[in-house]
């Protein structure tokens, strides 16, 4: 009791530290856009500063979601590997996002100050971005039959049966072929 209680408490207020991270840098990014226009800083400096910003809002907020839904859920039937596939997926594909927009940024800011040179910076970036997108797409092939499987006994807990055995590795039993309705 104590444990999950105390699961509970801090998945809350790290949710809650990543929602008020979030909404800061939101702030800023408002503030570096306001910038821009009225002004105080080079147009094209403001809104690449603020779409930076703003995605790292993004990110962040999406982590404290993800937080939120793995940790504070006080359901016990929910299936971690769907959850934890679903939150992954959602995480990795922001950062891939914000990676990719940033190299994107940097290949603005260098073409401006003509510094080719330095083109070496974006394509790394770029070079991760694709690594990371290959990771998540090997980890949502080698979770797939344990999500599916999962899926099928929460179906055959509530009496739906669907025509597709699950294959794979998970320790779900087969499920029986529904009749034609």
């Amino acid at each position: 009791m104590f444990v999950a209680r105390f699961r509970f408490i801090m998945a809350w207020a790290f949710s809650v530290m990543f929602f008020v991270l979030s909404a800061s840098l939101a702030i800023v990014a408002v503030e570096s856009f306001g910038k821009g226009v009225f002004g105080h800083l080079d147009l094209t400096e403001g809104f690449l500063k603020a779409i930076n910003m703003a995605v790292i809002s993004l990110a962040t907020f999406e982590l404290g979601l993800g937080v939120n839904k793995e940790y504070a859920s006080h359901d016990p039937e929910s299936d971690i590997i769907t959850v934890l596939r679903r939150t992954v997926s959602r995480f990795v594909s922001i950062v891939c996002i914000a990676l990719v927009l940033e190299a994107l940024l940097m290949v603005i800011k260098y073409s401006q100050l003509e510094l080719a040179g330095n083109l070496y910076y974006p394509v790394a970036i770029i070079t991760g971005a694709g690594v990371l997108l290959s990771a998540l797409g090997l980890f949502l092939h080698f979770t797939r039959d344990c999500s599916e499987s999962g899926a099928s006994r929460r179906m055959e807990k509530t009496g739906v049966h669907i025509d597709r055995l699950p294959v794979g590795r998970c320790e779900a039993g087969p499920l029986e072929q529904s009749p034609a309705h």
